[in-house]
């Protein structure tokens, strides 16, 4: 059974979905529906909105610019990792959420931020990453683009419940070092598959056709990783401009598939409708190489 894209043709950037409580959650950056915009699916194709998961602001956060949210299930709560301003600095920085229900509500109750590297340009695009022996780990990127300096996807590991950076600090991953990824790298998103673990992430100008998905792999979390590929492993289509800033789901038959927003080719920047979400086949060729089909407006098979 085919589908059709985009899955939701409103406006929710950097779409992160969880699998909870017997549906499909999507979160997004925030926008019309809220601060943190939720959503809700029994198929992945077919989205309702929820509401705004955080209606009340964390003590250190200012209101607007409330980014990329994920969340995990962690020591029986659901833990949303986000960007916001911090308004001391007005930097962007990562805070940390807690909630009894995946739909929220999401209450961060700290006078600081989770993760915030001033001297860097601030933290963002925090990604959760649980690995297969349960230890979770956060993965997120230095703002150094915003201050003239390097960008880094880094991670480190969390407490069991999430709610504390535990170790030495973290480890730098991947960095921009390919012409087509422009001044940035961002938006993380782990897979462990086969013994290897697959970061797929976006870099360019979020803002434009040449924003994409790139690909690394390592054989540990920490590395170090490597990027078997020159050029991204999405971009823009005619048919979706400036695809990425997603997440991979495993659907109930165990394909896998790649959510993530994109601009209507003819209106790249705009505020309507601005970043619809999309899904894309992710699926491994025989050398565990992913490979992404889009993105596409028709989609010749269903989750």
């Amino acid at each position: 059974m085919a589908f059709t894209n985009p899955v939701y043709d409103g406006n929710l950037p950097d779409p992160f979905v969880l699998r909870a409580e017997g549906a499909w959650y999507a979160y997004g950056t925030q926008g019309r529906i809220g601060t943190l915009p939720v959503l809700r699916s029994d198929d992945l194709v077919h989205w309702e909105v929820v509401g705004d998961g955080m209606p009340v602001l964390a003590p250190w956060s200012g209101a607007g610019r409330h980014w990329a949210p994920e969340v995990v299930e962690l020591g029986g709560r659901y833990v949303a990792y986000y960007t916001a301003m911090e308004r001391g600095t007005q930097q962007q920085c990562v805070g940390v959420a807690f909630a009894d229900h995946p739909a929220g509500p999401f209450v961060d109750e700290a006078a600081a931020p989770f993760v915030c590297e001033h001297a860097e340009g601030g933290s963002i695009d925090a990604s959760p990453f649980v690995d297969l022996d349960g230890t979770p780990y956060l993965l997120w990127k230095n703002d150094g683009n915003h201050v003239g300096v390097r960008s880094w996807i880094r991670v480190q590991q969390l407490s069991p419940d999430g709610s504390a950076l535990v170790g030495d600090g973290p480890v730098d991953l991947i960095t921009h070092d390919q012409p087509w990824e422009g001044h940035l790298v961002e938006g993380p998103t782990v897979v462990a598959r086969d013994g290897r673990y697959h970061l797929l992430y976006s870099a360019n100008d979020y803002g434009s056709a040449d924003y994409g998905v790139g690909w690394a792999v390592a054989d540990a979390l920490t590395g170090p990783w490597t990027k078997p590929r020159d050029e991204p492993l999405m971009r823009s289509s005619p048919e979706a401009a400036g695809p990425g800033h997603g997440c991979v789901v495993t659907a109930d038959d165990g394909a896998t598939w790649y959510v993530h927003h994109a601009w209507p080719p003819d209106a790249v920047g705009s505020t309507f409708p601005g970043r619809q979400v999309w899904l894309t086949p992710l699926d491994w060729d025989a050398d565990g190489v992913p490979v992404l089909d889009g993105p596409a407006v028709p989609v010749g098979r269903h989750p």
